[in-house]
């Protein structure tokens, strides 16, 4: 294995040695209780059954069978998670041919971002991930499951449900995803539209018309954002059963991959002669985390993830930071172009090999750790293979993918890489700590130099470029956007703009405490920038005009300013109507107990803790 992994790995895994190691005895201590239905009183016992069929009853109680809890994120308003309408049905039907019983234990809010994008309720949206947290928890805490299926797909839903089965870490658990839509307008179009509209030669009509052909059907938006991520991770943590992340929900192979989920989480469950069980406490390790930040890095990921997975890894007991992505972004290369880091959709990228060829490589080349638990055996290999159904019964059969990549403009071997870094960069300087993703900005715009020019809203910033006053080189400067001040919304409304800036010669970038998701693409972006504004950061230090780098080559966050200047200046605050406005309407109110407790950025903006 590469030393670095190496080195990353161990010092992850001293840092977390307490925090580990109490995780683990509490695994043991609930791994070693009677069965749940032998351990509740009659009355709890005849509560949990009361709705299920006789057959299930004796099944349950008398035959003493496996039984399996489904957590869903299933709603109508996200494309991706609406084929999970079918889904209990599937896996009561499967697992009764399998001698076991199911019961859905629970449901838990999943909001899209592209509906709230640039809107008030995406203040929610962070935040949403610890309330699915917690209800997986309420769903989970039933507490009479042999093992778990969980239902998700997008950009808070996998994290959310991923940090509330790591508290029932004793409980193994497969996740089941239902793959993207089929491939409608390309994304470079799309983006051009965007632009076109950002310039006021396009209207309403064209606009909505490309986004419709964009967003068309039933499965996950074809770009690479957090939702596609999320399933590229989960490949790569084995918590999937091997390749089913973006196969296409309609596909015969699709429902294939369903059963085969519930046979896996019979399998790992405990309650199979043979067969040990496989909490997922024990399957998400160090090196776990380790290879699911490497999986990131070589595909260009969404950077949401340095905030989820910071979240993922604390539930588990494991300490992670952004020093750990950008030690590991210096030598894992990128090895796939996805919109927005290139022209292919996520059915493209499938097309031309997928997670299991960027698994395959990273492997190979020592960049992932191969030896390691899923829920498809000891050892992530089996993630490098292809599955398919055959037969009437649909079996599942899994074949080894060709040597070569199916289409080298999409994804690439690490012997011949996009670039020998995963582009994923760490600022520090005066302003704070911040991150930059460069796998799609061009080279001669990873230094910027320029005078800020100040906002506090997306919807100032907008004005102020319809209104020509940012025709200049300039350091757009979004702040009082993290945690505390109003959630941390993905700001994706400041991508056109700021693109159609670069694209007439200026020298922009970005520079906020919000999100974007990588969705910045081309245009050069240090997001995340912790500590916030609001809780004392010194980005509330800064005046319009100050001129600020930011550097990916030196990884530099400044703002250009005398010493003595800078220390002695006063900060800027939110003002009464703005906190206000961040406070209240769309049920903003309910969410400010985890304003004033949510952590940094950094901390991965945990309201738990």
């Amino acid at each position: 294995m590469h030393s670095t992994l190496i080195q990353v790995t161990d010092r992850i895994r001293e840092r977390s040695a307490k925090l580990r190691g109490d995780y683990l005895a509490r695994i043991a201590k609930m791994s070693g209780r009677q069965r749940g239905f032998e351990r509740m009183g009659c009355a709890n016992v005849a509560h949990a059954v009361a709705a299920l069929p006789s057959s299930d009853k004796l099944r349950i109680v008398a035959e003493k069978a496996p039984h399996l809890g489904v957590v869903t994120a299933y709603n109508d308003m996200l494309s991706a998670h609406q084929p999970y309408e079918s889904y209990p049905g599937q896996i009561r039907a499967e697992a009764q041919r399998l001698g076991a019983t199911v019961q859905v234990a629970g449901g838990v809010p999943a909001m899209c971002d592209g509906v709230t994008q640039g809107l008030p309720g995406m203040e929610l949206s962070l935040f949403s991930r610890d309330t699915i947290a917690m209800g997986t928890a309420i769903a989970l805490t039933h507490d009479v499951f042999d093992a778990a299926l969980l239902l998700g797909i997008c950009d808070k839903i996998v994290p959310g449900l991923l940090i509330g089965a790591l508290h029932f870490g004793h409980l193994p658990c497969v996740f089941v995803p239902a793959g993207p839509m089929s491939s409608g307008i390309s994304n470079s179009d799309k983006a051009k539209v965007r632009e076109l509209y950002a310039q006021g030669k396009v209207g309403r009509d064209e606009l909505l018309k490309s986004e419709s052909a964009a967003y068309h059907g039933a499965g996950t938006c074809t770009f690479y954002g957090t939702a596609n991520s999320n399933q590229m991770l989960l490949e790569a943590m084995g918590l999937h059963t091997p390749g089913s992340a973006f196969v296409h929900p309609h596909d015969d192979l699709r429902a294939a991959l369903t059963r085969e989920a519930v046979a896996t989480a019979l399998r790992i469950s405990g309650r199979v002669e043979g067969q040990p069980a496989r909490p997922i406490g024990q399957v998400v390790d160090e090196r776990c985390i380790v290879n699911a930040m490497a999986a990131l890095l070589a595909t260009g990921g969404s950077t949401n993830h340095l905030i989820h997975w910071v979240a993922v890894a604390r539930s588990a007991g494991i300490l992670i930071d952004w020093s750990d992505f950008s030690a590991l972004s210096a030598v894992v290369p990128l090895l796939a172009r996805v919109y927005p880091n290139g022209s292919a959709d996520v059915n493209q990228f499938q097309a031309a090999g997928g997670p299991g060829f960027v698994i395959r490589e990273l492997l190979d080349a020592g960049l992932m750790h191969e030896d390691v638990l899923s829920v498809a055996g000891s050892s992530l290999r089996p993630y490098t293979f292809v599955p398919r159904a055959v037969g009437a019964s649909g079996e599942v059969v899994r074949e080894p993918l060709p040597a070569a990549s199916g289409d080298d403009s999409v994804v690439r071997s690490a012997g011949a890489p996009f670039s020998p870094t995963g582009g994923l960069k760490l600022l520090d300087g005066n302003l704070g700590r911040a991150v930059i993703k460069v796998s799609a900005v061009p080279e001669d715009r990873h230094s910027i130099e320029a005078p800020c020019r100040i906002f506090v809203t997306q919807e100032a910033m907008l004005a102020a470029f319809n209104a020509g006053e940012l025709e200049r080189d300039v350091v757009v400067v979004v702040r009082f956007q993290g945690p505390q001040a109003n959630g941390m919304p993905e700001l994706h409304k400041l991508t056109p703009p700021l693109a159609v800036l670069q694209g007439k010669g200026f020298k922009v970038a970005l520079v906020t405490d919000g999100r974007m998701s990588g969705a910045s693409g081309k245009v050069p972006a240090a997001i995340h920038v912790s500590p916030e504004a609001l809780a004392g950061g010194p980005l509330a230090r800064l005046r319009d005009g100050d001129v600020v780098r930011v550097c990916a080559l030196t990884g530099t966050l400044q703002a250009l300013v005398d010493e003595v200047d800078w220390a002695s200046r006063t900060a800027a605050t939110l003002g009464a109507d703005a906190a206000d406005a961040n406070a209240h309407g769309l049920g903003r109110e309910l969410f400010a107990g985890m304003r004033r407790n949510v952590l940094s950025a950094e901390e991965g903006a945990c309201t738990w803790l």
